[in-house]
């Protein structure tokens, strides 16, 4: 087998890794969700105490990355697509953190329905999952166009975002007593905006993965 194929094989394992944690974090994404409206509070636990999973894939995949910048020495694309993922695989560890941060939250809302408060969350809620899958797929799939795409849906989730705040600004004017529940809600809508930020990011380093720029500017 020769270096350049275990090389090239390295690289496949890299990007095959990045695709599994999306899809885990996606996992406990969806799972948490559900198993709210469920009322399934067993599972929202195991979530919380599965943030550790998340943290080990981010750890395996730095370690991948180390080891071929430093046995490898990779230039140009390839640099850039080990480079890309050390940063792309932070923004993931994060949005996993998110995710056990908004089981702790539903947990302290008793797993209220959360269009209680806010009509806009639950599509909310679908559409920053929906940047969170499309970020990576842009990413595994080299698509600059579909990095692009996420990047200007991040202005969706920043009205949603708005429009949540609005409602929760209403609901305590009719619902006083509702204040805490509230500032809890608010907190949870801040974790799927910063989410989508992070989908952002994904999409940035895409683009940098195959121009070698970020934000417009040259970098590698």
């Amino acid at each position: 087998m020769s270096p350049r194929f275990i090389y090239e094989e390295e690289l496949d394992k890299l990007s095959e890794s990045l695709e599994l944690m999306c899809a885990q974090v996606e996992h406990y994404y969806d799972r948490l969700f559900e198993a709210s409206e469920n009322q399934d509070e067993e599972t929202i636990k195991k979530i919380i105490k599965n943030d550790s999973v998340i943290n080990d894939m981010e750890r395996d995949i730095e370690s991948k990355c180390l080891m071929l910048i430093t046995k490898q020495q990779p230039l140009a694309g390839d640099l850039r697509l080990v480079s890309s993922a050390l940063k792309v695989v932070t923004d993931l560890e994060r949005e996993g953190d998110h995710v056990a941060d908004m089981a702790e939250l539903l947990l302290r809302l008793h797993m209220t329905d959360l269009s209680r408060y806010s009509i806009h969350l639950p599509q909310m809620i679908i559409d920053t999952k929906n940047m969170l899958h499309e970020s990576v797929d842009a990413f595994i799939n080299r698509n600059c166009d579909a990095a692009k795409k996420v990047i200007m849906e991040d202005e969706i989730i920043d009205t949603f975002f708005n429009k949540v705040k609005d409602d929760l600004i209403s609901h305590i004017r009719s619902n006083s007593h509702d204040v805490d529940e509230c500032v809890d809600v608010l907190m949870l809508a801040k974790y799927l905006e910063k989410m989508g930020d992070h989908a952002v990011n994904i999409g940035d380093w895409t683009i940098f993965r195959e121009t070698g720029n970020l934000q417009d500017k040259r970098l590698l």
